[in-house]
């Protein structure tokens, strides 16, 4: 699937130091992916770095022709998002 950063998921990855193919592999290959509303959908996917493991957490508008990342995020809080 093809997919576009916005201006604000590109500030993101620089600003939380997330690297872009790591973005891509959390879409490509999710553990999970949350239905918001008819646009917007979330991939998940935990991934471990060193002894800690984190949930990395995409926003993505479904309903434009290339799929429009709003945001990204990780976080260690994986219990936060289990439901």
């Amino acid at each position: 699937m093809h997919y576009k950063f916005s201006l604000h998921a590109k500030e993101q990855l620089i600003n939380r130091r997330i690297d872009k193919n790591l973005a891509e592999t959390v879409l490509d290959n999710p553990d999970r992916i949350l239905k918001r509303d008819e646009c917007l959908s979330i991939f998940q996917k935990s991934i471990k770095e060193g002894n800690r493991t984190y949930l990395y957490r995409v926003f993505v508008n479904t309903c434009k022709d290339s799929k429009l990342i709003i945001t990204i995020y990780k976080t260690s809080k994986l219990k936060k998002y289990e439901n």
